[in-house]
């Protein structure tokens, strides 16, 4: 009896390892469903009601969403299908220099939403609110500390409650845990869609010429996002 004991505690021990280490270095987790196939955009589709623009150049290459602002100054917001209240969100993410996106939670045809920041450089990781002011943010302040330049990395946030409670973790290691005061969004709304940003700019154009700064976006810059899947909480 004791021999077997071991045994399952050391099988124990062994998945709790494997996960923390999936959670370090990328992987869905055990238990989360995926919400993108890595072939096409079944189960997304573009905002027509946004101001961020209705024209995102939006393509899937090597298993990753890609999101490209086309025209020059135009962006978009591609969502989910459909809308989630409680859970926690997977994603792997590779931000270009000078891109602004982020990640969309609990949004609304129109994109707004609770935001989780992304922008190089800038205060990727922060959550902030996308037309609607949020009663407490956060601040990702160990982000650099685990950050990968030039790479993917991780994101996982949980959240739950018709008053939102809100964690972020950066590739494994938690940024922030938050409950808001209130719920912020039109309505008390609970439950919203997935969102996926690329941010509106008029700093860069054609017509512009080399005397702008480019501080929001550049020419062929792009956001990408894989592996994406989602666990449902009752």
């Amino acid at each position: 009896m004791t021999m077997l004991v071991n045994r399952l505690l050391l099988l124990i021990a062994v998945v709790l390892l494997a996960n923390a280490a999936v959670a370090q270095n990328g992987g869905i987790p055990a238990g989360f469903v995926p919400i993108f196939n890595g072939k096409n955009l079944k189960g997304w589709h573009i905002s027509r009601s946004t101001h961020q623009g209705t024209t995102p150049n939006v393509q899937v290459e090597d298993e990753a969403i890609v999101l490209r602002q086309y025209p020059y100054g135009q962006g978009g917001l591609l969502l989910s299908d459909k809308d989630y209240k409680n859970f926690e969100f997977y994603v792997e993410v590779k931000v270009d220099s000078f891109c602004n996106s982020g990640l969309f939670l609990r949004s609304n045809e129109g994109g707004l939403a609770y935001q989780i920041e992304l922008v190089l450089p800038g205060n990727t990781g922060d959550l902030l609110g996308e037309r609607i002011q949020v009663s407490k943010g956060a601040k990702a302040t160990e982000r650099e500390k685990v950050w990968k330049a030039n790479d993917w990395n991780a994101f996982r946030v949980r959240v739950d409650g018709e008053i939102p409670h809100f964690t972020l973790w950066v590739n494994g290691v938690q940024m922030w845990d938050v409950v808001e005061p209130k719920n912020d969004l039109v309505a008390g709304a609970t439950a919203g869609m997935i969102g996926l940003q690329c941010h509106w700019s008029s700093v860069y154009s054609p017509a512009a010429g080399s005397g702008m700064p480019l501080t929001s976006w550049r020419p062929e810059a792009a956001m990408r996002f894989r592996k994406m899947a989602i666990k449902e909480l009752r």
